[in-house]
């Protein structure tokens, strides 16, 4: 059995449609203390947009949330591997188009600094304490059905929202930024490759490896969809030059060798999407 915290979000939830028959599930909701070995921890804010209404909320969320799963998981039963669900975020303004786990994390803003201290306590933690770990760095995780798509977070599907609205939108920069993006479906299946394959207590880039620009990715979205949508080009926002990397994609040289194999590439990843937007018209 797996126990699994957070499961009610985009990534979770997906986890538990495509796992709950193949695997025995304990939906972690109101209590922290787990009932099996294997724990999936996925709770947490998703950007670092929060500390312009409360500066507390990722501290509280991706740290003191944590630490009381921790101490619950302890308490209960100290021989479990702690799944961490974390973020490319982490690595900041070191990143890079060949980032590696054990390259230098160098995070900004609020949700990339309290993701990259969640790692640094949950390892102290469970080096204290016997117990072990893994911790999954995603990518982008893009995919139908997330509810939580705004100008914050998932920004490229935002984007697609309003280029099947006929509406005008604005690229950072033309949209010349470079990102990795990965279909849902092939996040959960690398979670689950990495659960069932890797040993514990390191750290695992979760990622297909594929860079594209942001300004592409807009543009094959508008021809698919016959957008007649004007699109700019501006200069990105202080804040966001201050929290965001130009520039990323993760390794995943790691993540192979566990198994685990590519199903969905970006554009075949675009025109899921797009054809669940098109069905909701």
């Amino acid at each position: 059995m797996i126990s699994v915290y957070g499961y009610s979000g985009f990534i979770g939830s997906t986890w538990m449609k495509m796992n709950s028959e193949s695997i025995g599930i304990e939906k972690k909701e109101n209590s922290p203390h787990p009932n099996s070995n294997e724990i999936i921890y996925l709770i947490s804010t998703t950007d670092n947009y929060n500390v312009f209404e409360d500066s507390h909320k990722d501290i509280e969320t991706n740290l003191i949330k944590l630490v009381d799963v921790l101490d619950a998981c302890r308490k209960t039963n100290k021989d479990i591997i702690f799944n961490f669900v974390s973020s490319w975020f982490v690595y900041g303004l070191n990143s890079s188009l060949n980032t590696k786990e054990n390259d230098i994390c160098d995070p900004k803003g609020f949700y990339s600094i309290t993701k990259r201290a969640a790692e640094q306590l949950l390892i102290s933690y469970c080096e204290t304490f016997d117990m072990k770990y893994r911790i999954f760095r995603l990518t982008n995780i893009i995919g139908p059905n997330d509810k939580g798509i705004s100008k914050k977070k998932n920004a490229i599907q935002y984007m697609m929202g309003l280029l099947k609205n006929g509406e005008e939108l604005n690229l950072y920069d033309g949209g010349s930024n470079i990102r990795d993006y990965m279909y849902v479906s092939d996040a959960c299946r690398a979670i689950k490759c990495c659960i069932l394959n890797a040993p514990p207590n390191q750290i695992i880039n979760i990622s297909n490896n594929e860079p594209h620009n942001i300004g592409e990715i807009i543009q094959y979205s508008k021809e698919k969809l016959s957008s007649k949508s004007k699109i700019n080009s501006i200069e990105a926002p202080h804040f966001h030059k201050v929290v965001q990397v130009k520039d990323i994609c993760l390794n995943n040289e790691k993540l192979l060798s566990y198994g685990y194999k590519p199903k969905t590439n970006i554009f075949e990843s675009i025109d899921l999407i797009l054809k669940e937007m098109k069905g909701a018209q």
